[in-house]
């Protein structure tokens, strides 16, 4: 064999190694976040020392972690040793701004890392060490976790109100917002048209915060609320739309299936369902994030998984819908469209 050859076969360590530490970047935003960094550079470049006084930080830790969110390229350091925020850390990084991340990484170490600690044993046994999709042990976790999300599914909603030509309807619009959340979803369409009315569905702990939230967004008036179990709760009649934003994956098969065909039975004719999901393919080979969150679904929930177009199509058309189909949207995956008939 020629040494051409053995070059372009040799295997080295270098991907590896980069994934053992691939843990450090969000815990060091995270970190970055909890101690006012991004924060203090709002306004101006600041030096370590600046940033270590008006933060309280010591000039070590900050050090460190700034230059790190340098090679991160979340901040930039000009040759004085003064560092300033980057477009994208402006952008979704300051915790006053609408549409942060800040919170999101805030929360990984206290609400995310803590129960993938346990995946060895997960894997072993198949369950979480606490299931989140539990009304007795989800609340807590989810109304930290509801609104530091809501910059992932905001766009896309706002383009799935754009498809559906809501802002040129003449007539009264009812969406039903299932598992709400934050209610993000039904936000987004109401804010494009004042024909909009939005039921909101979920745990009655949670309700308070999808109020406070639709108050935020100015549009708490066109808001009901069901409290409740998805599968349990009476959903009531003659919907328009309605929408399931990132629920499927926590529910699982089983559920989502009965979920699906519920959902039919709350739509009028001609109305639709809109599904946010983290899609893969169907030999699970990709893409990338939605198989990581088929692994953080194991380590949060009982039953939950990611799935593939293909199989919420059948699932859709097992309970009756028809026209199942793909929609562009910002976000992990393509929105799900379908059609009661």
């Amino acid at each position: 064999m020629s040494m051409k050859a053995l070059k372009k076969d040799q295997v080295t360590p270098e991907r590896l190694m980069q994934f053992g530490f691939a843990y450090a970047p969000p815990l060091i935003i995270g970190a970055a976040v909890s101690n006012k960094v991004f924060d203090s550079l709002e306004t101006e470049p600041k030096t370590v020392e600046q940033i270590s006084k008006e933060t309280g930080a010591s000039k070590r830790g900050s050090r460190a972690i700034m230059n790190a969110l340098v090679g991160l390229e979340l901040l930039k350091k000009d040759r004085q040793g003064k560092y300033s925020l980057t477009p994208e850390s402006e952008a979704f990084l300051l915790s006053g701004k609408p549409g942060t991340l800040a919170g999101f990484f805030a929360m990984a170490c206290t609400h995310l890392l803590p129960d993938w600690l346990h995946l060895a044993e997960s894997v072993k046994t198949g369950a979480p060490p606490v299931a989140l999709n539990q009304e007795a042990s989800g609340p807590e976790f989810f109304s930290v976790l509801v609104e530091n999300i809501i910059p992932m599914s905001y766009p896309a909603a706002t383009a799935l109100g754009q498809a559906l030509n809501l802002a040129k309807k003449r007539e009264p619009v009812r969406v039903l917002d299932i598992a709400a959340g934050s209610g993000i979803w039904g936000i987004a369409l109401a804010q494009q048209s004042p024909l909009v009315r939005v039921t909101a569905l979920d745990w009655p702990a949670m309700i308070p915060i999808t109020k406070r939230i639709t108050q935020k967004f100015d549009v708490a008036d066109r808001f009901s609320y069901i409290e409740g179990d998805v599968l349990e709760a009476d959903f009531g009649s003659d919907y328009d739309i309605a929408t399931l934003g990132h629920i499927l994956h926590t529910e699982g098969e089983e559920r989502s299936r009965k979920l699906l065909s519920k959902t039919f039975g709350a739509l009028k004719p001609g109305g639709v369902i809109a599904i946010g999901e983290w899609l893969v393919n169907d030999r699970r080979t990709e893409p990338l994030n939605g198989l990581i969150f088929a692994v953080n679904m194991l380590v949060h929930s009982e039953r939950g998984d990611t799935f593939s177009f293909s199989e919420i199509k059948s699932w859709l058309e097992e309970a009756g819908f028809k026209k199942a189909r793909k929609l562009e949207a910002p976000g992990p995956s393509p929105l799900i469209l379908a059609t009661k008939p």
